[in-house]
């Protein structure tokens, strides 16, 4: 079996892999994650060479929490790398707008009015999510919005959350997939199996996976 939409490549250190792509491709704008593997990766790349001062940071999804809250992606990207590199700017899903609808209606605006986004880093959810789509929910089939309020009842928080289409606009997508708790969703969405990351697609999608999470 091969990834669905794009280039499987396996590595021993996912985090410190996608620390290198990020080096090497030298994004003037990049899309940020959150959780754990996500967490590792902007640790590793907060040590690489990369010209943060001409990087515009963005969101591919983002839990409704106040930025200094555990469970946020921006509270916990400022904290292991935004606030050591300085990107030339960062724009925050949560301080969009005043209510969730408003955020999103603002971002989404503030999305498309700017270039395409050079690269979008996304996970793998146990449940074969990606960003904040959720399997059922009514983002999958949104198709006119770049960014829209999404949530689900297995997830404590309402999200915000890049769209297939935002995905679809990016240079490159760049997904992390590390041990062996991702190994059954990784390998639906390798066997094509209708889960959210499988239809994800961009000019280029590249997968990093270790072998844990391979299997």
């Amino acid at each position: 079996m091969t990834a669905v939409h794009g280039e499987l490549r396996v590595v021993d250190d996912v985090p410190a892999a996608f620390a290198t792509l990020v080096a090497d491709e030298a994004p003037t704008s990049i899309a940020l994650s959150g959780g754990g593997t996500a967490k590792q990766a902007y640790e590793a790349l907060a040590g690489v060479d990369l010209a943060w001062n001409a990087v515009d940071v963005w969101y591919g999804d983002e839990r409704w929490v106040p930025v200094d809250d555990p469970e946020s992606n921006e509270g916990m990207t400022r904290t292991v790398l935004l606030d050591r590199v300085h990107p030339a700017a960062v724009h925050s899903m949560r301080g969009a707008g005043a209510t969730i609808d408003a955020a999103a209606a603002a971002y989404d605006a503030e999305l498309a009015a700017a270039p395409p986004i050079d690269l979008v880093h996304l996970g793998l959810g146990p449940d074969g999510h990606t960003a904040s789509l959720f399997p059922g929910s009514a983002a999958l089939d949104v198709d006119d919005r770049l960014v829209v309020p999404n949530g689900d009842d297995l997830h404590s928080h309402p999200r915000l959350t890049f769209t297939y289409p935002a995905l679809a606009r990016s240079r490159l997508v760049v997904f992390t997939v590390a041990g062996a708790e991702k190994r059954e969703a990784f390998a639906r969405v390798r066997a094509g199996d209708d889960l959210p990351a499988t239809h994800v697609d961009a000019a280029r999608v590249v997968w990093l996976a270790d072998p844990a999470a391979l299997g």
